[in-house]
């Protein structure tokens, strides 16, 4: 059992407390708070489904470029890629020089 002395000390300083907050002059009605919440729930969820969105982009980006680089690699583009360091046609070189 509480001492009705203590519980009746609690309330006084809750109430002190709240009365030294002062009035909210500024609060909105409960309709307008909910409704600003409801936005940032559906904000917070639209976010969560761009961010799962880009998520599973970025998976299946790296699935491919995984796949390209083992195709690169393969046994039968070897030759193309292995020319004692050189590329087999440069793209960046003058066709005049070719010649």
């Amino acid at each position: 059992m509480t001492c009705p002395s203590s519980s009746s000390f609690g309330l006084i300083l809750l109430l002190i407390g709240y009365t030294a907050a002062g009035p909210e002059s500024d609060l909105q009605p409960r309709a307008v708070r909910s409704s600003a919440c409801q936005e940032h729930m559906n904000l917070h969820n639209r976010l969560d489904v761009v961010e799962k969105t880009v998520e599973d982009t970025v998976e299946k980006l790296e699935a491919e470029l995984a796949a390209l680089l083992e195709t690169i690699e393969a046994p039968k583009w070897r030759p193309l890629l292995d020319n004692t360091g050189q590329t087999a046609v440069d793209i960046l070189e003058d066709p005049v020089q070719i010649n």
